[in-house]
């Protein structure tokens, strides 16, 4: 759907050949339930009083729904457009949270509708008891293969949508892509990633995901960096060797025990299982990571990345 709904966009732009552009500065908006919410939508261009304007809605996992044409009258006690020559606001009154979502201005040209760029509506708090964030980073040999890093922020069990942003060592980066999973429940995950070089993963810099649920300015953060190059290049054999050497005694040792007396000691020889494909170190979850692949069917598209859920 969202693939179709991009596409749409495009077209409708491309094929006008006309230099009207549709922008809305409020990328993203937190507003409290039962507040009235104001989204704006501009263009250098006449808007015309806002007679060829409409507003569509789209919630999560759900297709784009048109919610006003500001043309009609109907229903002004909830929503109602406000026009200048240059701009015009939808005004939602006495707003629930069911109603958070992405919000698009659109302005008829012709047979074609010319969009805006989308603000996220989060109306109230989509924090719940089963809230928590976990970052996914990539095995270094994903890294080697592709060229690029992906980086993923899961963000499970959330009621509505949140705020999620990304920096390197401080500094903002674009906003990442995002996509949701919906349960029986009601309730959300969502996986936004980012793909960088693989000469930026390696740098040692921080990689911070912010998750801001609320319009309260408290925040979620999880950070990760690529793990630090040897001191030198005997310690990259050295390490390795002195621990090798040490766990092959010790399973010497284990294996002796085991074999020998069993019983004496109270257990029971078992063949132990395969080590796990994934690695958790302190809430950061090193995973399998394919973002690209567009070809996949929609239950692969619903599972990009394998790892066990762990609480941060």
């Amino acid at each position: 759907m969202n693939m179709i709904f991009a596409e749409y966009l495009v077209l409708s732009s491309l094929g006008l050949g006309v230099q009207l552009f549709l922008h809305q500065t409020q990328r993203i908006q937190f507003v409290e339930v039962s507040d009235t919410a104001k989204i704006h939508c501009s263009s250098k261009e006449n808007l015309e009083g806002g007679s060829r304007l409409f507003w569509y809605m789209r919630r999560e996992g759900e297709k784009l729904t048109c919610i006003k044409s500001c043309l009609d009258d109907q229903n002004v006690s909830k929503f109602a457009c406000k026009h200048e020559t240059h701009s015009s606001t939808l005004e939602i009154s006495n707003i629930q949270k069911t109603e958070s979502g992405i919000y698009y201005c659109a302005f008829e040209y012709s047979s074609y509708l010319i969009f805006g760029n989308g603000t996220t509506l989060i109306v109230g708090d989509s924090y719940t008891d089963s809230s928590w964030v976990m970052l996914l980073v990539p095995f270094a040999h994903d890294i080697q293969v592709t060229g690029t890093a992906n980086l993923a922020c899961v963000i499970h069990g959330v009621s509505s949508p949140v705020h999620v942003s990304w920096s390197v060592s401080g500094e903002l980066q674009e906003q990442g892509l995002t996509r949701s999973l919906k349960a029986k429940d009601g309730s959300l995950t969502l996986i936004n990633h980012i793909s960088v070089p693989m000469d930026t993963w390696t740098s040692g810099k921080n990689f911070t995901c912010e998750v801001k649920f609320n319009s309260s300015g408290n925040s979620v953060k999880k950070s990760t960096r690529y793990p630090a190059a040897p001191a030198s290049e005997c310690s990259h054999y050295i390490v390795p060797l002195a621990a090798g050497a040490g766990l092959l005694l010790l399973m010497v040792s284990l294996s002796l025990v085991f074999t020998l007396c069993p019983s004496t000691l109270g257990f029971k020889p078992r063949i132990s299982a395969p080590p796990a494909s994934e690695e958790n170190q302190g809430g950061i979850l090193y995973a399998h990571l394919d973002f690209d692949s567009r070809n996949r069917s929609r239950r692969t598209m619903q599972r990009p990345a394998r790892g066990k859920r762990v609480k941060p």
